[in-house]
């Protein structure tokens, strides 16, 4: 049987924050559309290349409060908050921004479409103004 929809993403969650990244080989599926990101971050590997952005960027001691996970049918929508450091800045959205050491939290919406257990579609709703505003990135200089 098939685990539900919420319970692949909170193993996927739950393993991710015990330090288990063969999770996300067994719960992401290799060519997941990942509506948030561009082409070079697309399917399984395009996630494991984002997690390693995040773990660079706001250190691998980064958390995840999980404020909401609501499901319903195939889709998961997950609100939370990633709390860290600013360590580095190699993520796109870093890009020219010098480096704090300050702590931050950065906000997202997930909305997760799961098949047969495994992940095959995700778009995310962030706030990227407010991680730009807490290591002064924002506004934006041209």
């Amino acid at each position: 049987m098939t685990a539900k929809p919420k319970d692949v993403i909170e193993e996927l969650f739950r393993r991710g924050a015990e330090g288990d990244y063969s999770a996300i080989d067994e719960l992401i599926a290799e060519d997941m559309i990942n509506h948030a990101a561009g082409p070079a971050h697309q399917g399984r590997a395009g996630w494991k290349q984002i997690i390693e952005n995040i773990r660079t960027d706001l250190g691998s001691d980064f958390s995840i409060e999980h404020h909401h996970l609501i499901a319903e049918g195939d889709l998961v929508a997950h609100h939370m908050t990633i709390c860290g450091h600013h360590r580095a800045s190699t993520m796109p959205l870093l890009t020219g921004v010098r480096v704090t050491d300050s702590d931050v939290t950065w906000t997202y919406v997930h909305i997760w479409r799961v098949v047969d257990g495994q992940v095959v579609e995700h778009w995310a709703c962030r706030d990227d103004v407010g991680l730009l505003r807490q290591v002064g990135g924002w506004p934006r200089r041209q």
